[in-house]
């Protein structure tokens, strides 16, 4: 009988993988083996062909439902002595790059094992099978086998190792296999650190807090969260005080569908997302009279909303019986905590106290954030449940450090790219810590040799000047990428994109090599060049970086340039305020100029009244967008597009006739975002490219994005968008990467 050898790469390590093929060999009655390598997964059958035939069709269509296979290869070997189907031990060396396994949600059957009162689990808040659990965030070393993951610490007990030993258990080979006689171990401590309880006493005393109106630091999959009645005004403003986050949207857990479904429209799609193996925080439309707390999502139409994610979370909010926010457990701008001794320490003048356990997190995993349109995810932040998940991609070997907000690593090795999680920004000493980690973690885990190291030519990031000492260290090339050049490569790279495409990458700024603020921009890329064919007019920010916080700078800058009188920037502004920054703009004193449609969004958002200040990134811009979403159909304002530069002066001019006339801000709202699809429409026409890449933070706004895409579409042109990459900076590593490459081979 033939023996046929196969190779199978992609997710395939962590998610129930070989026991599958074992299962599925044996029914067949094949024999041979299937064994974890850092590669992938080798397999070796023996059998008649059509069995064969038969185990290769359906090894494709009955994969566990966390699996992605991108590549499989087979061979056929001559016949050797028949032997019973095995999994083998797996082997820690080979010749391709593996793939780091995800974590993955609480499964349906680990559900109901934990709610069942017969079950050895029942209420156990560790529990998972090979299509659930920790995964990424509890590895060592690959391959993924438990001595090289944070369960080392944990040797199985008689039941749990009969389990992971029966071919026909649904635990058989998975690696954070634990129950409550062996496994980790939940405790309560109060803010200073005592010891307060145990086990499901321990779960008791953290609800308790809840109910009470407390702050809870919970200790989750891939670190602490701050958790709190999300139907307390009160509970909410209190964590919104103690962490120093005065506006900024929260998240908020639900404990099942219909919890979700009384506070938010949710479609089937959207449904299929938020129950998946990733289980993300999804932005959905918040009904009316929904029974959260104004303060958690303030002037905010959506809620970013998700389930529990894991045992741990499904428990304490079928005790607390309603909805929670669970937001990163760690101060503004900094990484989220891991450790607890780490935890008490830096937290402890914020939580009321703290759910924590003995399984040790590895490394820090934010929960991923998305929304869905037209049925398809787009991601905002790739982290749990997608993260390191690689995506193919030749070419030689980069390693790329990203940008100084919402970081993230890429590995470019092996024919595939692996991005890191979502880092945050590198404002802090432990922002930049988790930066060196995260590039030591992959390069220890995919054991890849670097020929070049990239990153953003920004000369005053925390990446940049990361990459410069390790380009150093290694002696290896560095690659300086512009911002919004690498905002359009990662969409490249996503589908597969060779060039020449027009890019246009409308953010809120980028280093531009003329030594202005770019963010308005139409780029022709083409391999590792592009050219800049198009952007937005120039105009002045009175205090620099200052005019990120306030709005109301960039529409005195923009109105002096664009009218040549302060205007209906004046609103915003004491006499003396405009006649200093008037003073400013007319010397060229710390006002640097910029193209970016980000602050061009700032700007109007101060005319027509909405944000004269802002509290985070992005503010002014998401009321802009949410005014709009309620004047569709109001027209559009008129935008000149001559030789390659727009021209926003015919769009304000009738943006203050319509202030004088009172006209709704839903109105002017939407003739602003209409504006700018039709000039999307301009540059592309006037590159004569059929390919549009559309990327860069802007394109976060939804209807900014459908009018867009639509425009483009009506004339004739293939458009591109950012799925399950961030349109933010979150990409710009993997289009560092991207381009580094090329110009590696190019040279």
């Amino acid at each position: 009988m033939p023996r046929l050898r196969i190779q199978v790469q992609g997710v395939v390590q962590g998610v129930g993988f070989r026991p599958f093929v074992y299962r599925l060999a044996r029914e067949l009655r094949l024999g041979g083996w299937v064994q974890n390598r850092p590669e992938g997964i080798r397999i070796e059958v023996q059998g008649p062909a059509s069995a064969q035939e038969d185990f290769l069709h359906r090894l494709l269509s009955e994969a566990p439902r966390a699996a992605a296979i991108t590549a499989i290869r087979s061979e056929v070997l001559p016949e050797v002595e028949a032997a019973p189907f095995e999994i083998l031990t797996s082997e820690s060396r080979g010749d391709r790059l593996p793939s780091i396994p995800a974590d993955l949600a609480i499964c349906p059957d680990c559900e109901r094992e934990i709610l069942d009162p017969k079950a050895r689990r029942f209420r156990y808040p560790f529990t998972n099978c090979t299509a659930c659990g920790p995964r990424y965030s509890i590895i060592a070393a690959l391959p993924y086998d438990r001595p090289r993951t944070a369960m080392a610490a944990f040797p199985l007990c008689p039941e749990c190792r009969r389990e992971f030993e029966n071919p026909r258990d649904r635990r058989f080979h998975a690696q954070p296999v634990a129950c409550p006689r062996c496994g980790p171990r939940l405790g309560f401590s109060g803010p200073g650190g005592e010891l307060e309880a145990e086990a499901g006493e321990a779960l008791a005393a953290g609800v308790a807090l809840l109910q009470r109106g407390g702050i809870l630091a919970l200790k989750g999959l891939g670190g602490f969260q701050f958790l709190v009645d999300a139907g307390s005004q009160p509970a909410v403003q209190w964590l919104r005080d103690r962490k120093g986050r005065a506006e900024k949207p929260f998240a908020v857990m639900f404990p099942d569908r219909a919890a979700l479904g009384a506070a938010c429209e949710v479609d089937a799609a959207a449904l299929v997302v938020l129950e998946g193996p990733a289980a993300p925080i999804l932005l959905l439309p918040r009904r009316e009279g929904a029974a959260i707390a104004p303060a958690v999502a303030p002037e905010n139409p959506d809620l970013g909303a998700f389930l529990p994610s894991t045992p741990l979370h499904r428990l304490l909010l079928d005790s607390f019986g309603g909805p929670l926010v669970c937001t990163s457990g760690n101060r503004s701008e900094e990484p989220m905590v891991i450790g607890n001794a780490e935890a008490l320490a830096r937290l402890g003048d914020i939580a009321d106290g703290f759910l924590h356990h003995d399984r040790p997190v590895l490394r820090p995993l934010d929960d991923s954030v998305g929304r869905m349109e037209g049925g398809v995810l787009r991601l905002l932040r790739r982290a749990r449940g997608f993260a390191p998940l690689p995506l193919a991609l030749e070419g030689p070997s980069v390693l790329a450090l990203g940008g100084h907000t919402k970081g993230s690593v890429t590995l470019l090795a092996g024919g595939q790219a692996v991005v890191s999680q979502h880092l945050g920004d590198l404002d802090s000493p432990q922002g930049l810590a988790l930066l060196d980690s995260t590039v030591a973690d992959l390069l220890a885990f995919l054991e890849a040799n670097p020929q070049r190291i990239a990153c953003d030519l920004h000369p005053d990031y925390g990446s940049t000047h990361a990459a410069a000492a390790l380009a150093r260290r290694l002696t290896l090339p560095l690659s300086r990428v512009q911002h919004h050049h690498a905002h359009v490569a990662a969409v490249m790279a996503e589908h597969g994109l060779d060039g020449p495409v027009l890019g246009l990458a409308w953010d809120g700024s980028g280093w531009g090599p003329d030594g202005t603020v770019w963010g308005g921009e139409a780029l022709v890329v083409d391999g590792s060049g592009f050219r800049r064919v198009g952007h937005l007019r120039p105009f002045p920010l009175p205090g620099g970086e200052r005019a990120v916080r306030e709005p109301r700078r960039s529409a005195l800058g923009l109105c002096l340039a664009c009218l040549g009188t302060v205007g209906p920037a004046a609103d915003a502004f004491t006499l003396d305020e405009v006649a200093l920054l008037s003073q400013m703009v007319a010397r060229s004193l710390n006002t640097p100029l910029t193209s970016s449609i980000g602050r061009l969004f700032d700007a109007v958002a101060s005319l027509v009244g909405l944000r004269s200040r802002s509290d985070f990134e992005g503010q002014a811009a998401m009321a802009l967008e949410f005014q709009a979403r309620r004047g569709r159909g109001a027209g559009t304002y008129p935008i000149l597009l001559r030789s390659g530069q727009a021209d926003p002066t015919l769009l304000l001019e009738a943006l203050a006739e319509d202030l004088r006339r009172g006209a709704a801000p839903s109105a002017m709202a939407f003739r602003f975002h209409a504006a700018l699809a039709d000039l999307a429409l301009a540059f592309a026409q006037a590159a004569g490219l059929e390919q549009v890449v559309l990327s860069g933070g802007c394109f976060q706004n939804q209807l900014l994005s459908e009018l867009c895409e639509a425009r483009l579409g009506q004339g004739g042109f293939q458009v591109f968008r950012p799925a399950l990459y961030p349109a933010n900076d979150g990409a710009l590593s993997l289009g560092q990467a991207w381009v580094a490459s090329r110009l590696f081979m190019e040279r």
